[in-house]
């Protein structure tokens, strides 16, 4: 069982992720990619978090969800700082022999890091000024799913 966590400011591959959870002896990848909307006037995404605490978190779930699902590898990629719309913000990935497994985990991953990840989002819109993210009522009612 292979678990890759990493925060970072630098784009990410998708494809060289994938490729890396496809070169064990998994029979399915399942992943997920969320990316800047530009919707509402937002120009750009601003993320910010706790180092070290935001890295706990991640681990914390990869780890729930290795334990719930036979998963062969887990990748989780979170980037921080500003990223324009149309930007790649997260990748997550998840290698199973079965396909149930790989998009269950992907699924609850996904999810869960919309709820319970500790990071703070700001919208930079396109007219000027900027908005904090609150949280969504679909999210939470998406997190409880799993409980």
């Amino acid at each position: 069982m292979t678990i890759e966590i990493r925060l970072q400011q630098e784009r990410f591959d998708v494809a060289r992720e994938l490729a890396l959870l496809e070169a064990g002896d998994a029979g399915a990848v399942a992943s997920f990619t969320g990316i800047v909307r530009g919707d509402d006037d937002v120009e750009a995404l601003e993320l910010e978090h706790y180092p070290g605490m935001t890295e706990k978190a991640l681990k914390a779930l990869a780890e729930e969800a290795s334990g719930r699902w036979a998963v062969s590898g887990l990748t989780i990629v979170h980037r921080v700082g500003k990223l324009q719309k149309g930007e790649p913000i997260v990748f997550v990935g998840t290698a199973s022999a079965h396909r149930a497994d790989a998009i269950e985990a992907m699924h609850f991953l996904i999810d869960r890091l919309k709820t319970d990840a500790p990071f703070w989002k700001r919208e930079h819109l396109t007219a000027g000024g900027a908005r904090w993210v609150e949280a969504r009522q679909a999210d939470e009612a998406a997190r409880r799913r799993w409980m």
